[in-house]
């Protein structure tokens, strides 16, 4: 049996499966970094700008330092960066010299690896920014073949695209990636030898998410092969779910089917010790094994999608018709000519099934994302849309308004703008997010370097009886710490 690798998603696409993209800070990451970095992982799926701009929005912690600091723990484990390619936080793509701005940074900041995933499989676009990112450092760059459920999404049409991106010398290696969870074994065992062929010696690693319960058979089935390199996988309460397989299940499955995996299994039960620890201490849910549901084979909605959209049903005290989006979210993304559901996509597709269940009538609302995507701004679909919804989509006052949008600024422009001596990672920040929130971040100044699990529910009822002006002196002792709170003050 092969020699499989373990890649860790935790971090990045296990936080933002389970926990909405919200659950970790900068301490909470680099308390347990020094660890993950003696597990043995060829890689850690470490951020993405998205996950940048929560970073900034939720924490006010300042990405580029994230990555640094965890650069600098995690010395012999590459940081993994996950793209679109040629897009930095907005939607909007950006100009390249631009991007090109910004992978520099990214690389002299600590990532070594980037995922490159262009949700319509445009390969040029793929073999452009890979082109960027060599020219501004030279990380590994990996080609993301994003898997859907179609009549145009074939194996040949896998295969065809890994041929194109394997044309390219800046393409380093590839990875079959199923955000919904909807690759099954058996599709896997026709699929991935389709794409090895295509990509001859280059490395191919599995990337397959839990949400109907495919993920771990699936990423089994795909190693059994004896062709694929690496197998994504969340480490304890950050597995499983709609996150991928938990890793500790993972090894044992691998080491039992007969495949050697080069991981310090002491370490990794240390890390999942602490992030067990963490979910417990914050109230965070933990990923669970998930039983088949045949729905998401038809509506192909990812759990972190599912999980905002059902929030907002219960802000909006309509929890009751959370089925009915669904239902209407296959319908919407069949008459917008199957987008891959993945980001942003399947923000659009479900938010347009939202505003066409509770609205007066079907597209009587449209987003302005969705305006974009049927113009053309994302890229070429990769099967026609309905032209009765296109019609009613683009027969609006607000459509012409959007086709009339200028282009995303070009680098000399956010330059006169913001001030030719602004820091550039600030620049690179101002240049696509909300002032006041990075004014916010950077008054917060440095992100915290501790944090510890126990202590924290204790650090949240201080919080909560500062706030309280009739709490005014409180003690909480434990057998080796005194927590005081004198006049609103504390005191260790």
């Amino acid at each position: 049996m092969a020699e499989i690798s373990l890649v860790d998603v935790s971090m990045r696409d296990g936080n933002q499966s389970l926990w909405g993209a919200t659950g970790l800070n900068t301490a909470q990451m680099l308390a347990i970094a020094g660890a993950t970095d003696r597990v043995g992982f060829s890689a850690i799926d470490f951020t993405s700008s998205t996950h940048m701009a929560v970073a900034v929005r939720y924490f006010r912690n300042d990405p580029w330092e994230r990555i640094r600091r965890m650069r600098a723990a995690m010395p012999n484990t590459p940081l993994q960066f996950i793209t679109t390619g040629m897009r930095f936080i907005a939607w909007q793509q950006a100009d390249p010299d631009f991007m090109a701005l910004v992978y520099r940074h990214l690389q002299a900041a600590g990532i070594r690896k980037f995922i490159m995933l262009d949700p319509m499989h445009d390969a040029e676009a793929v073999i452009e920014a890979a082109r960027l990112v060599k020219r501004e450092g030279g990380a590994q760059v990996m080609g993301a073949l994003t898997f859907t459920l179609s009549a145009v999404h074939t194996d040949r049409f896998y295969a065809d695209f890994a041929r194109k991106l394997a044309a390219s010398d800046d393409i380093d290696c590839f990875y079959i990636k199923d955000p919904g969870g909807l690759l099954s074994p058996d599709r896997v065992r026709t699929l991935a030898p389709a794409v090895k062929a295509a990509i001859g010696a280059r490395r191919l690693e599995i990337h397959a998410h839990c949400t109907i319960g495919y993920g771990p058979l699936t990423s089994l089935a795909a190693a059994d092969l004896g062709i694929v390199d690496a197998v994504h996988v969340g480490v304890g309460p950050l597995g499983d779910g709609s996150s991928l397989p938990e890793a500790g299940r993972m090894l044992a499955n691998l080491k039992a089917g007969g495949h050697s995996v080069n991981v310090d299994e002491a370490m990794l039960a240390k890390v999942s010790d602490y992030w067990w620890r963490l979910s417990r201490a914050e109230g965070l849910p933990a990923g669970a094994p998930q039983t088949f549901d045949a729905s998401f084979l038809r509506h192909q909605i990812a759990g972190g999608v599912m999980t905002t959209t059902r929030r907002q049903l219960e802000e909006l005290s309509l929890a009751h018709r959370f089925d009915e989006v669904v239902a209407e979210t296959e319908r919407v993304r069949a008459e917008l000519g199957h987008p891959i559901m993945v980001t942003p996509f399947p923000q659009m597709v479900m938010s347009q099934a939202l505003y066409n269940v509770i609205g007066a009538r079907r597209y009587a609302q449209v987003s302005d994302e969705v305006l974009r995507y049927v113009m053309g701004k994302f890229g070429r679909p990769t099967s026609p849309l309905d032209r009765a919804v296109e019609s009613a989509i683009l027969d609006r006052p607000r459509a012409a308004e959007v086709a009339a949008e200028p282009p995303f600024p070009t680098l000399a422009d956010l330059r006169r703008k913001w001030g030719a001596h602004l820091p550039e990672e600030e620049f690179l920040l101002r240049a696509v997010m909300p002032p006041a929130q990075v004014d916010a971040m950077y008054a917060a100044g440095s992100s915290s370097a501790h944090y510890n699990p126990a202590a924290a529910p204790v650090l949240r009822l201080l919080k909560e009886l500062a706030a309280r002006p009739a709490a005014r002196d409180i003690v909480i002792e434990t057998a080796d710490t005194r927590l005081a709170l004198h006049g609103g003050a504390h005191v260790a």
